[in-house]
């Protein structure tokens, strides 16, 4: 325990904003606040500006330069109007600011050194009755404020830095981990970072939490979390089976051996062609990988679609013959699906099992198929139609490389992309990923937890 807290002491001093850092913080909130009212009054319309998120709450790490805020428009006014008086208002606030898109389109740019977000949303009376995904964000805020001490937030940075250090923090649909607002509500189930390590190294899953004894039970997710402003929500929606396992895995590491290095994992080494050719070699597999164009689209919108991707082209891969050991992607200026075969080259022919003889309609229809094509059968096994026939790619390129593959299942902005144009990379045409892709390599062939 000694050990511990004293890891934990040297992990504090690294990651509290200190008394400068805060006022600083405060004083460009106070400013933009004041912009964005200033903006307001020029509009036809009531509405009120609000900070939301960690540095609302003071549990925001040192270093971090965000801030979100959020102005709140009656729930009368209709969705095409609030998105013209949101952009209006954060392009009067940020002049230099771009335009993105949530549920609804809103203004991101940096003042004063900062990143601020400018959200519109609806000033409704409860979360339950949203009209935007993003309007219960700031009952979440109310909630947490009127709960949180300073002894409580200075345990949840220990907690986010944690899950920054082993690659669990944020709830974005690339990483699909755990958002701020539920490593926030944690601790506070826990009462200490402590507290909460031990209990996460025992998880059993389904865990659940109902802060507010809504008694929600629809949820099956690994870890659910009512949200305690709106009981129709599970706040760990988004977080995979993965991160729940790494958030157990570490939690038991960190007990067991605490060092601060789990908190501030160095970025592996870019691999070389040379070395990733030395890998493959070593590992004696056969890899293949389609790059193309990284379709231009939000992340929150770019991995969900690679994933798809990914797991389309995999499965009928392996459907095909081709065993995939490992699937991975990489996004950047291009994209990139990465698969590891234990074979990139099957044989001439293929066994075709059919339906048993007694089963007539199916084994009739079964029998007719084969029986004048050039496949060698059909022939009885046992109580089946049995034929070997052709096999339409013998190798896993040609697959690739095909009109065939836009049959598995894929992303639409990825098959926009993949038909404008991608090429096909296999043994050691693969080290050209390298230099784009050194760091994300250097992960793939050395895995963590």
């Amino acid at each position: 325990m000694e050990r511990f807290e004293g890891v934990v002491a040297g992990v504090r001093e690294r990651v509290e904003p200190d008394s400068d850092e805060r006022e600083r913080l405060q004083q460009v909130a106070r400013s933009l606040a004041e912009r964005t009212e200033d903006a307001i009054t020029n509009l036809p319309v009531e509405a009120d500006v609000v900070q939301v998120g960690s540095t609302a709450r003071g549990t925001w790490t040192s270093g971090d330069r965000d801030i979100d805020l959020f102005v709140r428009f009656p729930p009368e006014l209709d969705r095409e109007t609030l998105e013209s008086y949101g952009l209006k208002i954060g392009h009067e606030v940020l002049p230099d600011g771009h335009e993105e898109f949530a549920e609804h389109p809103y203004v991101k740019g940096q003042f004063d050194g900062f990143d601020v977000d400018l959200v519109p949303c609806y000033r409704v009376e409860s979360a339950t009755n949203i009209q935007s995904a993003v309007d219960r964000t700031p009952f979440h805020t109310q909630y947490l404020e009127a709960r949180l001490d300073d002894d409580l937030a200075r345990e949840v940075l220990l907690f986010k830095q944690f899950l920054k250090g082993i690659g669990a923090y944020g709830s974005d649909l690339r990483t699909e981990g755990f958002s701020g607002y539920l490593s926030e509500l944690l601790v506070l189930e826990y009462g200490s970072f402590r507290a909460l390590l031990g209990a996460a190294a025992d998880w059993h899953p389904p865990v659940r939490f109902d802060p507010e004894d809504h008694g929600t039970e629809k949820f099956s997710d690994p870890l659910v979390v009512i949200d305690p402003t709106d009981p129709e929500r599970n706040v760990a929606a988004v977080l995979t089976p993965e991160n729940f396992a790494r958030v157990q895995h570490y939690a038991r590491d960190l007990l067991d051996n605490p060092r601060e290095s789990l908190f501030f994992p160095d970025s592996p080494n870019p691999l070389t062609p040379e070395a990733v050719d030395g890998r493959i070699a070593d590992r004696g597999t056969a890899p293949v990988a389609i790059r193309f164009d990284a379709p231009d689209v939000v992340e929150d919108q770019l991995y969900p679609q690679l994933q798809k991707s990914l797991s389309g082209i995999a499965d009928a891969l392996s459907r095909r013959g081709f065993d995939v050991l490992r699937a991975d992607l990489f996004a950047d200026e291009t994209a990139v699906l990465f698969f590891e075969l234990s074979v990139s080259e099957r044989p001439a022919i293929e066994r075709h099992d059919g339906p048993p003889v007694h089963v007539r309609a199916h084994a009739a229809g079964f029998y007719e198929k084969y029986a004048d094509d050039d496949s060698y059968g059909p022939f009885i096994e046992n109580d089946r139609y049995v034929v070997e026939r052709r096999r339409e790619f013998t190798t896993a390129t040609r697959f690739l490389e095909s009109e065939t593959v836009f049959d598995s299942a894929l992303g639409v902005h990825v098959e926009q992309a993949m038909r404008e144009g991608y090429e096909v990379l296999s043994g050691d045409e693969i080290g050209v990923l390298a230099a784009e892709f050194g760091r994300e390599l250097a992960r793939y062939f050395d895995p963590k937890p």
